[in-house]
């Protein structure tokens, strides 16, 4: 999830766990503890683009990590506050929370987390965008509400207590969503005689109203959008060709295997102005459609001087966002023109 929502989540986890016994302070490092894990992505300034989403959820967010991670930082904050109402065990205790609670949010979205590391298996269920204010922003209103009352306040807990529990009702509701919108898609496919191997739903940006699918077929990939708003059950989807034979001699350089377990098989081969692109399909389009300028993760493949094969990220354009925003609001709402 985003850096605030991971920060909300640490916070409200350390206030339920030693906030009746230091106040703000819990809150504070809570919110610390929140933002460790994403520490990762410092790590972009050091290695290549393949190797930083290799490194991204990957040890920083395991079990392993936390249970590491959790007695140092407990025992550094105990010797900052010494002779103080929490000792060495309860910052411990206070800090594992906040790192474990970060990946297990994050298991959630595309991306998913490599839980149990040093395993490469990543646990994503894939029912919540990265952003989603309707997560966060009730999550937020009642940490803040929270905070302006004294730590012996009963109504402190009280509406951490009910942030707590609208956050996590709303995340049991995106797996209903999830559930009912997948046999949305299979049956659409079903009336449509369309044959396929797998099916992977997922929200689009900032709601959990508009679903999407990829549908894996023989030969090519199936991508279509559902809205709870929709009038009827109709789905269409556009389709994307694999084109994996595009790749030519790349196919047997070792940095494929690389690309091919990050995308975990979901990716096509495109070739434009001369130039072959990996596209990464879990993450959606920039848009939506045949319409679709390209997919959100997406490597031009090339050779360099030495005739080694680099896949370099492509940019993504910040002008680009409010049309496709409103696309995305208008199909939302069950707009399908």
């Amino acid at each position: 999830m985003d850096s605030l929502t991971q920060i909300v989540l640490g916070a409200a986890v350390a206030e339920a766990t030693l906030g009746k016994k230091v106040g703000n302070k819990a809150i504070l490092w809570g919110a610390i503890a929140g933002t460790i894990p994403d520490l990762d992505v410092l790590s972009k300034f050091f290695v290549d683009n393949v190797t930083a989403n290799e490194v991204h959820r990957g040890f920083s967010h395991s079990i392993v990590f936390s249970l590491l991670a959790a007695p140092l930082f407990g025992w550094l904050i105990s010797k900052i506050y010494k002779n103080k109402e929490a000792n060495w065990k309860d910052w411990t205790k206070l800090m594992f929370l906040g790192l474990f609670t970060h990946p297990l949010l994050d298991a959630f979205t595309t991306w998913g987390t490599q839980l149990f590391w040093p395993f490469t298996y990543k646990v994503s269920f894939k029912n919540i965008f990265v952003v989603d204010p309707l997560y966060t922003i009730p999550f937020l209103v009642f940490l803040i509400l929270a905070m302006r009352y004294k730590r012996s306040d009963p109504k402190r807990r009280k509406f951490n207590v009910i942030g707590l529990y609208m956050s996590s009702i709303y995340m049991l509701v995106t797996l209903g969503l999830k559930w009912n919108t997948y046999y949305k898609f299979q049956a659409s496919l079903k009336n449509q005689n369309i044959e396929y191997k797998e099916i992977q739903t997922k929200p689009t940006p900032l709601n959990s109203i508009l679903w999407t699918a990829n549908i894996e077929t023989k030969d090519s990939f199936l991508i279509g959008y559902y809205s709870l708003l929709d009038k009827d059950d109709n789905i269409t989807f556009s389709e994307f060709p694999k084109n994996h034979h595009l790749l030519g001699k790349m196919k047997n350089d070792p940095l494929l295997p690389r690309l091919i377990n990050l995308s975990e098989g979901w990716y096509t081969i495109e070739k434009k102005d001369n130039k072959v692109y990996f596209n990464d399909l879990r993450f959606g389009q920039l848009g939506m459609g045949d319409t679709a300028k390209r997919f959100v993760f997406s490597y031009e493949l090339f050779y360099d001087q030495e005739g080694i094969l680099q896949a370099k990220e492509r940019g993504r354009n910040a002008d680009e966002a409010s049309p496709i925003l409103k696309k995305l609001f208008a199909r939302m709402l069950g707009n399908k023109s």
